[in-house]
C-alpha cells in the first residue's frame, strides 16, 4: 500500500487493484466464464465478453504502471502458485522434420571441429500463418539452468526443446519463435548449466552458434533482422545482458529484450565477469532500447533498485510481475494480466 491508501493484491487467477479507504475495487476475472442466466442485464454473450474485456484492459494497463513507477511489494504467500490457473497452451513437442508453417522442429546449429560429433541443436518453429518471401519478427530465447526442482515442483531441463516464453507470447502466430542452446566450451555439446566450461565459463562457443543460426533464419526463412527480441528466463534472463550485450556488433542484432526472472549485475553468479562493473559495461550497449523486465514475487523490485543505483536511462525499461511465486517461464501457457501485458509489449514492437 502507498500513501495514497492504494493496494494491489493477487489471488486466484485475479489481480485486483483496491483502494482501501473507500473499500471500491476494480477486478478482472480471468478463470471463470460467463454463467447462463447469471444476469438479466448481460444475457447476450458478445455484450458480456465486451465488457469483461474492457475491465481486463483497464486492470491490466493499472498494474502495469503502477509496478513501473511504484514498485509495490506484498508478501510472498499473497502470490498464488502458478498452477491454480490451468494452462490454456501448450507448446508444441519438437521433432526432427522439416521446417513449416506452424512445426516445432529441431535445428543444426552448428558441429565441433570432429565431425564424428553429433551435431548442437536449437529449436525452431515458424508460425502457423508463414509463408515465404515475407518478412518475419523473430522471438530468440534461452533456457533457464538444467537440474533445477524446488519444493514446489517448479524444474527446469536447461533445453532448448523445453522452453515455453515465445509460446506463451505469440501463440505461435506472427512470429518466428526460435530457441538457442548454450554450449560446452569447445562448442561439442549442449551445456544444461551454465555456458563454456568452469571456471571460465567462456560464452564463445555459445555466442558463435547463435550467430550462425541467426543468420540462416534470416536467410531461409524470412527472419527479419530489424524485428529481432532476446528474451530469457533464469540463466537465460542472465544471458540476455550478458551474452547478449557482450560485443558490439552481437549486441546491435536485438531491437528488444526479455529477461524473465533474474537480470544480469543484481547478484554474483559463477561466471569471471558476473560484477556490476562488468555488468554496467554491458548495459551502456543496451543505449536506449527497450526491455520488458519481468519475475516471480517480488524480484522486480530488486531489479529496479538495482537499475536505478546503475543510473541508466530507464525511459524504455518496464517492470513487470509475473504475479506467482513460482520460478517458472510456464507462467506465460496460462491467462493472466502478466501474459496480456507482455504480449502488447511485444506486438507493439513490430
Amino acid at each position: 500500500m502507498d500513501r495514497t491508501g492504494v493496494q494491489i493484491r493477487v489471488f486466484k487467477g485475479v489481480f485486483t487493484v483496491e483502494r482501501r479507504r473507500s473499500n471500491s475495487v476494480l477486478a478482472a476475472p480471468h478463470d471463470e466464464t460467463p454463467r447462463q442466466g447469471s444476469s438479466n442485464l448481460l444475457t447476450n454473450l458478445t455484450t458480456y465478453q465486451q465488457l469483461m474485456n474492457r475491465l481486463f484492459s483497464f486492470s491490466t494497463s493499472l498494474l502495469l504502471l503502477w509496478v513501473t513507477t511504484t514498485g509495490f511489494v506484498a508478501e510472498a504467500d499473497e502470490y498464488p502458485d502458478v498452477r491454480t490457473i490451468a494452462e490454456d497452451l501448450i507448446p508444441p513437442k519438437a521433432e526432427k522434420a522439416s521446417p513449416g508453417a506452424g512445426r516445432r522442429v529441431f535445428l543444426d546449429a552448428g558441429r565441433s571441429g570432429d565431425s564424428s560429433m553429433s551435431p548442437v541443436q536449437a529449436v525452431l518453429m515458424l508460425p502457423e500463418n508463414w509463408r515465404p518471401g515475407a518478412k518475419w519478427p523473430v522471438f530468440a530465447e534461452l533456457p533457464g539452468n538444467g537440474g533445477y526442482r524446488d519444493p514446489r515442483g517448479d524444474q527446469c531441463t536447461g533445453r532448448p526443446e523445453d522452453c515455453s516464453l515465445g509460446y506463451g507470447l505469440t501463440a505461435g502466430e506472427d512470429w518466428i519463435w526460435l530457441c538457442l542452446p548454450f554450449l560446452n566450451g569447445d562448442g561439442s555439446r549442449i551445456a544444461e548449466t551454465w555456458w563454456g566450461d568452469a571456471p571460465q565459463y567462456d560464452a564463445g562457443a555459445s555466442l558463435k552458434c547463435w550467430q550462425e543460426v541467426l543468420d540462416q533464419i534470416c536467410s531461409e526463412y524470412g527472419g527479419d533482422p530489424e524485428c529481432m527480441v532476446l528474451a530469457g528466463f533464469s540463466r537465460g534472463a542472465i544471458a540476455v545482458n550478458s551474452i547478449g550485450l557482450r560485443e558490439a556488433e552481437f549486441s546491435e542484432r536485438w531491437k528488444a529484450f526479455f529477461p524473465n526472472s533474474h537480470y544480469d549485475g543484481v547478484r554474483k553468479w559463477p561466471f569471471p565477469d558476473s560484477d556490476r562493473s562488468s555488468a554496467r559495461e554491458r548495459l551502456n550497449r543496451l543505449a536506449g532500447r527497450p526491455q520488458l523486465i519481468s519475475g516471480e514475487g517480488n524480484q522486480v523490485n530488486e531489479t529496479r533498485r538495482y537499475l536505478q543505483e546503475t543510473g541508466v536511462e530507464l525511459s524504455n525499461i518496464q517492470f513487470l510481475p509475473t504475479g506467482f511465486r513460482n520460478h517458472t517461464d510456464r507462467w506465460v501457457l496460462r491467462p493472466c494480466p502478466s501474459r496480456d501485458v507482455a504480449r502488447k509489449w511485444l506486438q507493439n514492437l513490430r
